[in-house]
């Protein structure tokens, strides 16, 4: 009897995790002699706990085809962390004892750093039980923080939404400067890497053009600074276009923006550090402002994707496949970057052992030495991720985003209490 695969998406979703969904799915279909049949877990690894697999016979062809241009988790995702074998065997049992259930000899975690770290333990336990399941993490951020890997896919399309959401609000103060807002903050995700905010760098093709001032999580934040480059931006251009990472820290090494809660995954809980900014310039320079946080919007804004990203996502989800179909286990896709001009890119393997929670910040170099932008080996790295424009189909003026079924397999097993 041929092996079934197993999908799963974890984490933060972004704009393209369906596109690798979409990858998996129809190159599992097209090697059916070796493939037998191809599950969805619904909500990530919760769904592989509570026996909760989706049945994707149930799914057309032309919506799996429609994951491509659809964003968000099409199954679902989570932010639940598998601790230690040591320390939660029980999940690990009953990991296997679904896989054994339902015959799954493949299986694709489709998530970040944590991810990996999960399906680096799941490929480990498996194999010390002496049950022959191949597992594959398939890389996704938008804080595009995975090491190894020349991107995350997810983040070409979140850093071309965030240039040009800038862009478009840079014309819009400007415009207004004279007798109304002299200063706007963008906030963007970014906790401890500054990718996101940097990408917003690509804007300002000119020193005029917004962004004017970047802050990111690798530079301390200082407030005189930050004021006075306020106030420099000002008297030069008129007005003031700030875009902040979420993760920015005080010289202390605090989050400027901490609310003291934390995640799922044991994180601090920012609370928003675009008003917490805006006060600063409030209080101390009397400037009008307005602030935006990007929040969702940046990572669900598939009507304006970069092509570029999207082909990666997709080409991940399929070497994802290919892969586990020549034998190697416990590996990640990563994307291969060959040449800047033209962009070229190609998809090899890195063992989950070396990805796992490690975290991959911007090289200084990417930043200038006054600390409030990009440099040239910067844009020269960043703008190859931004090309191309992946328009979904529209109807009635909205894109056509597909909804999945979602109909789960009939359970095999008894119920299971999740940790907290």
């Amino acid at each position: 009897m041929l092996k079934n695969a197993l999908y799963a998406q974890s984490g933060g979703v972004t704009a393209v995790i369906n596109a690798q969904a979409c990858g998996v799915i129809e190159t599992a279909y097209k090697n059916q002699n070796a493939i037998g049949q191809v599950f969805a877990a619904h909500n990530g690894i919760i769904g592989v706990l509570q026996e909760e697999l989706i049945d994707l016979k149930q799914e057309s062809s032309q919506t799996i085809r429609g994951l491509e241009q659809t964003p968000s988790g099409a199954f679902g995702s989570c932010r639940y962390k598998l601790k230690g074998i040591e320390q939660n065997l029980a999940e690990y049992e009953r990991i296997l004892q679904v896989f054994q259930a339902h015959n799954i000899g493949y299986f694709f975690y489709n998530g970040g750093g944590d991810s990996q770290d999960t399906t680096h333990k799941i490929a480990t336990f498996c194999q010390a039980r002496g049950y022959p399941v191949t597992c594959i993490g398939i890389p996704k951020t938008i804080d595009n923080d995975l090491p190894f890997t020349d991107c995350s896919p997810g983040f070409g399309s979140v850093a071309k939404y965030v240039a040009t959401s800038i862009l478009e609000a840079g014309l819009d103060v400007k415009s207004m400067a004279q007798s109304s807002t002299k200063v706007f903050i963008m906030e963007v995700m970014g906790r401890h890497a500054g990718w996101i905010a940097a990408a917003s760098g690509l804007a300002a093709t000119e020193a005029a053009y917004a962004p004017h001032i970047i802050l990111f999580p690798e530079i301390k934040f200082d407030p005189g600074k930050f004021l006075n480059r306020i106030q420099a931006a000002i008297s030069l251009y008129g007005y003031c276009a700030v875009v902040a990472s979420e993760g920015i820290r005080d010289v202390n090494g605090h989050f400027v923006a901490e609310s003291g809660l934390k995640d799922a995954f044991g994180h601090a809980q920012l609370g928003g550090v675009a008003p917490v900014l805006a006060e600063l310039v409030n209080s101390n320079l009397k400037l009008k402002n307005h602030w935006a946080v990007c929040d969702y919007l940046q990572r669900a804004a598939r009507h304006i994707a970069s092509q570029v990203d999207v082909d990666q996502a997709y080409a991940t989800g399929k070497a994802a496949v290919e892969f586990a179909l020549q034998g190697k286990n416990a590996v990640m896709p990563i994307i291969v970057r060959r040449t800047n001009t033209p962009y070229t890119w190609d998809i090899e393997a890195v063992a989950l052992e070396k990805v796992a929670n490690v975290e991959f910040k911007m090289p200084m170099d990417f930043i200038t030495p006054d600390g409030f932008h990009i440099t040239t080996a910067a844009r020269a790295y960043l703008a190859p991720l931004i090309m191309g424009e992946a328009y979904p189909t529209y109807s009635n003026g909205l894109p056509e985003y597909v909804r999945c079924k979602n109909m789960l397999l009939p359970k095999k097993l008894p119920g299971f209490t999740l940790t907290k």
